[in-house]
């Protein structure tokens, strides 16, 4: 019979190795779950009437995210008003037209935009009613904008040159709630 002093123990060894309280000397921590990635935009360029071509450039991906939800940047937010294109903006399916404008909110962490609702809501408290979040898809071209085009847009607005925008997909699992 073993005694009391031994069985008391191997009792605790056995609560804890359940609990994943022991691990084996010298043994490394497990590692961090990994980070989520996320779509960014940037701008793309300066165009007449005040507007500004938004899009991903070479840095960006549409399919997997390319920037860590932990990172904290602006949210590219658009507000939909309609608005045709300006003199010397020929909209096509890689450089639409919003038919609207863009502005930029304050970094936010992309852990934080936890839905599109979350997201939206961001857009909708710093510029007013009738902002969202920008998608890749808010590009229209054809003859009356009918068609929905991706990569990169024009719409009016200003952004501020060399830094990346969270902005939404809505057909791949790269935004920063996916």
């Amino acid at each position: 019979m073993r005694s009391v002093k031994t069985a008391l123990a191997l009792g605790a060894a056995v609560l804890a190795a359940a609990a994943g309280a022991v691990s084996p000397a010298g043994a490394a921590s497990p590692a961090p779950a990994a980070q989520g990635k996320a779509l960014t935009w940037t701008l793309l360029a300066d165009g007449p009437s005040g507007t500004v071509q938004v899009g991903g450039g070479p840095l960006s991906n549409p399919y997997q995210g390319d920037t860590s939800t932990s990172t904290a940047l602006p949210l590219l937010c658009l507000r939909v008003d309609g608005s045709p294109a300006p003199a010397g903006i020929t909209p096509g399916f890689y450089a639409g037209w919003a038919r609207g404008a863009v502005a930029a909110t304050n970094p936010v962490r992309g852990t934080h935009l936890t839905s599109r609702a979350v997201a939206d809501g961001v857009c909708a408290n710093t510029f007013g009613a009738g902002w969202r979040m920008a998608e890749f898809h808010d590009g229209r071209y054809g003859a009356n904008l009918e068609n929905s085009g991706g990569w990169s847009y024009w719409a009016y607005g200003d952004v501020p040159a060399g830094t990346r925008f969270w902005t939404a997909i809505n057909d791949q699992p790269a935004n920063p709630w996916n």
